[in-house]
């Protein structure tokens, strides 16, 4: 049985490698392992603006990850910039939101880690946090602390119990998105996870960083239904798949 395909969305910047430095399409090598960890076959989805790109790029895949990132531009959600938050990335926030809306329109499971929750939100009408403390490790580290699910939704379904996450934000939650319900806080009420209820695909995001820890479950949750999927009739039928770099 073929592995279901999970799209990764990427970062676009400066990088330099070698005696290279110019534009470079990247993505911590955590995500794809983690994919293919949980049974996944992992693919890169830089920013396309072309028309109906990400229709087209969803419409090819089984399931969708929104990595972590940049903050979320605070024009998105009818929000000022606060001083503390990051300067933002157009592109990728455009190119995202339409990889989410995509995802949810034609029924692509989806899965939002940190950024990605964040986005998942305001692609629902939802608010933002714009800064919060102690949910870091410092500048550059990871820190770690126990998230508490929800009873009866599906995140507590894939976790049910308390469990010890690597977390990298300074941004969460404010008001839900329309549709979306909390499915996990952290122990001083930060929505640490969001779900889509009532739905033959799971939407779920979490604020944490799945892939850098060794917990595979929650990406085990999205390449399950992403595995159901496939194995079902496509509604909307594919048409005019956009190109996928396979991850090895």
């Amino acid at each position: 049985m073929s592995r279901p395909v999970i799209g990764i969305s990427t970062y676009q910047d400066q990088a330099r490698w070698g005696v290279w430095e110019m534009p470079a399409v990247l993505l911590p090598a955590g995500y794809p392992r983690l994919v293919r960890a949980a049974g996944g076959l992992a693919v890169l989805l830089p920013p396309d603006d072309a028309e109906d790109a990400a229709r087209d790029t969803v419409a090819a895949l089984d399931g969708v990850v929104i990595a972590g990132g940049a903050d979320v531009e605070p024009a998105r959600y009818g929000a000022v910039a606060d001083p503390r938050t990051g300067p933002p990335a157009r592109e990728r926030d455009a190119w995202e939101l339409a990889l989410i809306r995509a995802a949810v329109e034609q029924g692509v499971p989806l899965l939002g880690i940190c950024r990605g929750m964040q986005l998942l939100n305001v692609a629902l009408g939802g608010t933002l946090v714009q800064h919060l403390e102690d949910h870091t490790g410092g500048l550059g580290v990871f820190g770690s602390h126990p998230v508490i699910p929800v009873p009866g939704t599906a995140y507590a379904d894939a976790v049910p119990e308390t469990a010890l996450v690597p977390a990298y934000h300074h941004q969460a939650v404010d008001r839900l998105g329309g549709g979306l319900v909390a499915c996990a806080h952290a122990a001083d009420g930060t929505v640490e996870a969001v779900e889509l209820p009532g739905r033959a695909s799971l939407v779920l995001g979490v604020q944490w960083h799945p892939e850098m820890g060794e917990d595979t479950r929650v990406m085990t949750a999205l390449v399950r239904a992403a595995g159901e999927r496939s194995r079902s009739p496509r509604t909307p039928a594919r048409r005019s798949p956009a190109p996928r770099t396979p991850v090895s």
